[in-house]
């Protein structure tokens, strides 16, 4: 069990290879997230339960001593010393470990849910920075354009084509593009600091990500069936193993208990015997009965009711896995059709712009037209690169619930 759970966990991080030192990341963060490190040290907890269950009762040591002795002329008891070893029912042991090891189990699959938790909260803060600082690029170039048609307004403003007001207009839309780069910088900060601090590392340190990233124009194909194999469910498969063993366990507490012991009794000389062996050794055999035995009754009953409780716990949240599925699909899908759309209107404003300098050079140019077209390819741009982060945002959700 523990393998394939691994396997899933390697599955679900290979499907980010695609981004440039993502998986790094994700594994920087498994070693040192105080979480992750959480998780480990309680499944570890768990696992030395299996030790602790291998024992058995205390042993019972008894000593007397006679501190004032009756004048009698027979033997008179000195001290008595016995040893009582109390031992469960067969496969009682067996059973307790077999319960730790299933609530071991359990744990277990708790720990690769945090990571998985972990990694995909690192892969969205990923494509977030990613959209960011794509974004910052592409105000960039478009900084340039406007400076660039900024030079064009100014040398038709020496031969009367244009009008300071061109030169203006096209100065206040720098600025504000300015404006906005600042706010994504700041922006940038923050969601920065959030991925260190889920690495536990300076909040300031630099987190590099792709470059440029892709959309598939074919649409992809999920299958429900695959939300079986997510550690969300599995998790109640084990838990509903450990109230088995807890039974099993159960009915073995239920069980008498058998004692084995000694009891040594030493005595005074007395006239009265000869007999060199006057001290006694008693063998003693003891029974536990649980007579009134309701208590496990009533476990009994508790642990029937605690499966039903996790069967019905595992299909409410099988649904809510599916009802997760179906929109990340259903958002993956429409930013792949945003994006299409988008790539283009881009097309379409670069047609247009191409015209409108074509027409520069009949001295023709409308500034006001030029920066209507800025605006839209900004729009179109930025339409996109939010397109492909919400496309690979909901591509890290599905890997999450289907791998």
């Amino acid at each position: 069990m523990k393998n394939t759970i691994l396997l899933i966990g390697f599955l679900f991080i290979s499907a980010f290879a695609n981004a440039q030192d993502l998986q790094d990341l994700i594994q920087e963060a498994f070693t040192n997230s105080p979480e992750i490190q959480k998780f480990d040290v309680q499944y570890k907890i768990a696992s030395e339960k299996v030790n602790e269950a291998n024992s058995l009762p205390n042993t019972d040591f008894n000593f007397g001593y006679m501190a004032v002795a009756p004048e009698m002329e027979m033997p008179m008891e000195r001290f008595r010393a016995s040893v009582m070893q109390m031992l469960p029912w067969f496969g009682t042991i067996s059973a307790r470990e077999n319960y730790a090891e299933s609530m071991a189990e359990a744990q277990y699959v708790e720990v690769v849910i945090a990571k998985r938790k972990l990694a995909l909260t690192i892969s969205q803060l990923y494509y977030q920075l990613y959209e960011i600082r794509a974004k910052q690029d592409v105000l960039d170039e478009n900084i340039a354009l406007l400076q660039t048609y900024e030079r064009l307004a100014l040398n038709s403003l020496e031969v009367g084509k244009a009008s300071a007001v061109d030169v203006l207009r096209l100065q206040i839309r720098q600025n504000e593009l300015r404006q906005q780069k600042k706010v994504l910088i700041q922006v940038n900060k923050g969601i920065q600091a959030a991925v260190n601090s889920l690495m536990n590392r300076p909040y300031d340190k630099e987190v590099v990500v792709v470059a440029s990233l892709e959309i598939s124009e074919e649409e992809n194909l999920y299958n429900y069936k695959s939300l079986d194999v997510n550690p969300e469910l599995l998790k109640y498969d084990k838990l509903y193993q450990s109230v088995e063993q807890a039974e099993v366990l159960n009915q073995k507490e239920s069980a008498p208990m058998l004692g084995f012991g000694v009891e040594y009794i030493n005595q005074e000389n007395s006239p009265m015997i000869t007999s060199p062996f006057k001290d006694m050794v008693m063998p003693m055999v003891s029974l536990s009965i649980p007579i009134f035995n309701n208590r496990y009754r009533s476990q009994t009953r508790q642990n029937e009711l605690r499966k039903q409780e996790i069967q019905f716990q595992k299909e409410e949240r099988l649904n809510v896995l599916k009802a997760e599925l179906s929109k990340a699909i259903s958002q993956q899908n429409q930013a792949r059709i945003q994006f299409a759309t988008q790539k283009q209107n881009l097309k379409q404003a670069e047609d247009a712009e191409e015209i409108l300098i074509k027409n520069y050079e009949t001295g023709t140019i409308d500034f006001k037209d030029v920066l209507d077209i800025q605006e839209l390819q900004l729009k179109f741009q930025t339409a996109q690169i939010e397109s492909i982060k919400l496309y690979y945002v909901q591509a890290a959700v599905i890997n999450y619930l289907t791998n």
